[in-house]
């Protein structure tokens, strides 16, 4: 798992500043929920783990975050490395215009794994007690089934893999995509309003597969549903106003906030 950790976090677009000085390490493992009002910068926190902030041409950026201890915002860093690293979800799902079959194999294809780098995948994902099918198909295949079965989408789409990946539903594409980001062997998931556009059935099954993955991945999930978050986070951060107000194992979080602003959001005085 890799180990995030954000120091003295600032980020600015333009003349505005979005983010204060934030702060905090990321738990391994575990599921962390960042939540807080709209426009309080949860979005561009969770962008600027894996630089995909870079897209703006205003955005400043001052501190550190610092993945594994080296800090992807150095002119060095490798950017395609680190994104690979961290897998990311945005709100709504953009299946490749491609078969279901092809969004899976196209990372491992993209990224020109050779027969024995896929077959050592596979061996990976045994290695974790993931359910992986027996190998009487090629490689490729026994892959696209097992990250489909990680996503909790195989029973659904078994009998249809060479139709377009548009067909589906958006909740089936949501976890396409998971199942699309888990296939070049990220070590964190990010996830932004990964629910949102879906249906309450839909929603249900992403949390039960991030659930289900987190002893696996690490989990950072932006949401602005108090009642997904205290369902389905181990670890909580509170932003308010661009500032980081409150953060720590959810449990305690939610039974014993200790700002004043904590408490008035999770009351709903404040929204």
């Amino acid at each position: 798992m890799p180990h995030i950790s954000l120091n003295n976090l600032s980020i600015s677009y333009g003349n505005h500043k979005v983010l204060h000085e934030v702060s905090v390490d990321i738990p391994d493992s575990q599921i962390t929920v960042i939540i807080g009002p709209s426009g309080c910068g949860k979005t561009t926190l969770l962008k600027s783990l894996n630089r995909l902030l870079d897209l703006n041409d205003d955005v400043s950026v001052k501190g550190n975050v610092l993945i594994d201890g080296v800090n992807t915002y150095d002119p060095k860093a490798d950017v395609l490395s680190l994104r690979k690293k961290l897998g990311f979800l945005s709100q709504r799902p953009y299946p490749l215009p491609m078969s279901i079959y092809d969004n899976i194999a196209f990372g491992p294809k993209v990224h020109r794994l050779t027969q024995e780098q896929i077959v050592q995948q596979i061996r990976d994902l045994e290695g974790r007690s993931f359910q992986v099918p027996e190998r009487k198909n090629g490689a490729m295949d026994v892959l696209v089934e097992s990250y489909l079965r990680l996503a909790g989408l195989w029973d659904e789409v078994k009998d249809r893999l060479r139709t377009p990946a548009s067909r589906l539903s958006i909740g089936q594409q949501q976890r396409l995509a998971l199942a699309r980001a888990l296939a070049v062997e990220p070590e964190a998931i990010l996830a932004d309003e990964p629910t949102s556009a879906l249906d309450p059935l839909s929603a249900q099954l992403i949390e039960k597969q991030f659930k289900f993955l987190r002893n696996n991945y690490t989990i950072v999930v932006v949401t602005h549903i108090l009642r997904q978050a205290r369902r389905i986070a181990d670890y909580v951060i509170f932003l308010y106003l661009g500032e980081l107000v409150e953060h720590g194992p959810a449990e305690s979080f939610f039974k014993s906030p200790k700002d004043e602003r904590t408490r008035a959001y999770i009351s709903g005085e404040i929204s």
